[in-house]
């Protein structure tokens, strides 16, 4: 018997669509999901709640169990900011909360406002054209490397770390139809990016600034020479709340430039929420590429009127469905006009302001933890931006360490191995946040 809910669970039904598509069995469309992260076992699901108060009683009880620190130094990757209220003010305006995608003549402004937060991010990373935002920053770099395979014609490509593992995961991932990934981690062996050499073969090199561990490698234009030698693209993943006061990635070379505006206004959400971008010059070889959509301003039929709407549409999977480049689905839109809020309030001023602000609060922190018996900080010496590493020399692990500051009201860093974890500080934080923190480690080295 198929369910009565789920459309085409007939047996029946099922056996002729798997006939159909020339499959055995539904377990065939699984296949790519590695063993290890499969579930082998029904889901752990609570009895069906039959109504409304029920539900709400049993949401309660989860939501509970949240205990938040009092203070939290977590980032790799989704960062504290303060969140002007008028950003999500705009942003809960119903013609752009309930538009999912809309066309010009019943867009109510929507296309107006990703244009203008197109612009704002092109401003901001010294690149004329900017994506309409994708899911995720990992996704915007898978998309921006494979975008540079096909302007090279090359298979091969180099990743330079430290990246983020789990991203790492979805590059290699999205990209293994075209590409054949090396990663290329000097976190431990005392590599650099200055002794890299890139061979002819090589379609993108894709490097971090700040890296995973926080760091702004000195040696990114010398990177970028050596790719451009041998015509490869040079690709650079970048925190783009560090550009008000760090170099930005077109300045020293980048081809194209991706990364997540989640720190540009969007609220944290258990992990979220995210939106990629990718940008790059205007230059055909390069925008024909973008899979994703462009929003442009063009003259009407009306004199002096403009309207806003999609730009090179036929490069898209929306014209050409199966027979484009590279699929795209759902954007992540209303994040791109939160972010776009945010520029537009921030100024070139407060970006500046807020960059410097937490590249001095880094440099303090780094300094204040150094100080700390049983701990050191294995990148002082470099400029770090937000994340850095702090290495547990004493007897706990970097996971009991964070247990024993959660008891004292303290989240600690990411835990990256028994003796490192990635602790982060942005413009929420204050010096008498770092110090309490030090002296809680004080106090635990006792």
């Amino acid at each position: 018997m198929g369910h009565p809910y789920i459309p085409n669970s007939d047996p029946e039904i099922r056996k002729r669509m798997l006939a159909a598509v020339g499959a055995a069995s539904v377990e065939e469309f699984y296949a790519d999901i590695p063993d290890a992260i499969r579930l082998h076992r029904p889901l752990d699901l609570p009895a069906p709640l039959r109504s409304e108060a029920e539900l709400v009683r049993h949401m309660d009880r989860l939501l509970s169990r949240n205990k938040p620190a009092e203070l939290s130094f977590l980032g790799a990757g989704c960062y504290q900011h303060h969140l002007p209220a008028v950003v999500e003010e705009i942003a809960n305006r119903s013609e752009f909360l309930t538009a999912y995608a809309g066309e010009p003549y019943e867009d109510h402004g929507r296309f107006q406002a990703l244009w203008e937060y197109q612009s704002l991010m092109g401003e901001l990373l010294e690149l004329d054209v900017v994506n309409v935002p994708t899911y995720d920053g990992f996704q915007a770099a898978g998309t921006a490397l494979r975008m540079a395979g096909r302007v090279t014609g090359r298979r091969r490509l180099l990743v330079v770390g430290p990246v983020d593992p789990d991203k790492v995961s979805k590059i290699v991932d999205f990209v293994r139809p075209d590409h054949d990934v090396e990663v290329l981690d000097g976190t431990h062996d005392g590599w650099q990016v200055a002794d890299l050499v890139v061979g002819a073969d090589v379609a993108a090199v894709y490097i971090e600034a700040p890296n995973y561990h926080g760091v702004l490698d000195a040696a990114l234009p010398t990177l970028a020479e050596r790719a451009h030698a041998v015509g490869a693209l040079f690709v650079v993943g970048c925190n783009p709340i560090s550009l008000g006061a760090v170099a930005s990635p077109a300045s020293y070379g980048a081809d194209i430039v991706c990364g997540d505006i989640q720190p540009l206004g969007i609220p944290m959400s258990f992990g979220g929420g995210n939106a990629g971008f990718i940008a790059t010059r205007d230059e055909e070889r390069l925008v024909r590429e973008f899979p994703s959509r462009l929003f442009g301003v063009v003259p009407t039929v009306v004199e002096g009127e403009y309207g806003f709407g999609d730009v090179f549409y036929d490069r898209t999977s929306f014209a050409l469905r199966e027979e484009g480049k590279e699929w795209v689905g759902t954007a992540s839109a209303l994040n791109g006009i939160m972010a776009g809020v945010y520029l537009a309030l921030m100024g070139p001023r407060g970006m500046r302001e807020i960059g410097e602000t937490i590249l001095a609060l880094t440099a303090y922190a780094q300094e204040r933890l150094a100080a700390v018996p049983s701990v050191t900080v294995p990148n002082a010496s470099s400029v770090s931006f937000a994340d850095f590493v702090v290495r547990f020399t004493g007897s706990r692990t970097a996971a009991e360490i964070n247990t024993l500051l959660l008891e004292r009201g303290i989240q600690g860093g990411k835990v990256l191995s028994d003796t490192d974890a990635l602790f982060c500080v942005t413009e929420v934080h204050a010096r008498e946040d770092v110090d309490r923190l030090a002296a809680v480690l004080e106090e635990i080295a006792k």
